[in-house]
């Protein structure tokens, strides 16, 4: 509870990310915990950060899990990543990485973010 009310405390100010990120870094790996009231904190806590620090910034995390080989660490990471998506599917647009086009492909593969900016 007290990370989330100092990450929505100090929100869009620029000198404070580092501070979050140490704090996101201390908070991240607590999502295993299997208690309810730990795990609800942990996850208010998280969607504080993202406010905070932006979703991007989290789904850098959360790509770091989402292949891991475990299958309990994959599952808690997708179901963050999916609340993630489902509250800032807008920001997430820029974030996601550019995949190169092949040699021998015709097609001209542009981003979304590309996309809308030609319009």
């Amino acid at each position: 509870a007290a990370v989330a009310q100092l990450a929505l405390g100090v929100r869009a100010r620029g000198e404070c990310d580092d501070a979050l990120l140490h704090l996101l870094n201390h908070v991240l790996p607590n999502v295993f915990e299997t208690s309810p009231h730990v795990l609800a904190a942990v996850l208010a806590a998280l969607r504080a950060l993202t406010v905070a620090l932006g979703p991007a910034r989290l789904m850098l995390y959360y790509l770091q899990g989402l292949f891991h080989p475990a299958r309990k660490v994959r599952v808690v990471y997708w179901r963050l990543y999916n609340a993630l998506y489902v509250a800032a599917q807008h920001a997430l647009a820029p974030a996601f990485p550019r995949l190169a086009a092949e040699a021998d492909a015709e097609l001209e593969l542009k981003s979304e973010l590309e996309l809308a900016s030609e319009a």
